[in-house]
């Protein structure tokens, strides 16, 4: 991790991992809704970090490929960046709410 901020380990980072997979969706999670929809792309966002992390950790201990690992990262990225833009969206939209005359 060498863009990281001071204070964050590897250790650290595979601890939240692990800490997130304890977490359990909502009892709604499997439904249609948008509160669903959001909750199933967060987890797919999740798990492409992991597996990226995974990907990462056999290469550097030499039974991996590296062409996985920068499928995986890349996929990661992709994740994320879609992530922030959708947050950024639905933050746009509550502001634009809030902005609306009554």
């Amino acid at each position: 991790m060498t863009n990281a901020p001071p204070g964050i380990t590897n250790i650290g980072a595979l601890r939240a991992y692990q800490s997130m997979e304890s977490v359990q969706p909502p009892a709604g999670g499997t439904g249609s809704g948008f509160s669903a929809l959001l909750s199933r792309a967060l987890e797919g966002a999740v798990n492409a970090g992991k597996q990226a992390d995974t990907q990462a950790t056999q290469a550097i201990s030499g039974h991996g490929d590296l062409t996985q690992v920068v499928t995986a990262v890349s996929r990661a990225e992709l994740a994320l960046q879609t992530t922030v833009a959708v947050r950024d969206r639905v933050l746009q939209a509550y502001q634009d709410i809030i902005k609306m005359p009554i």
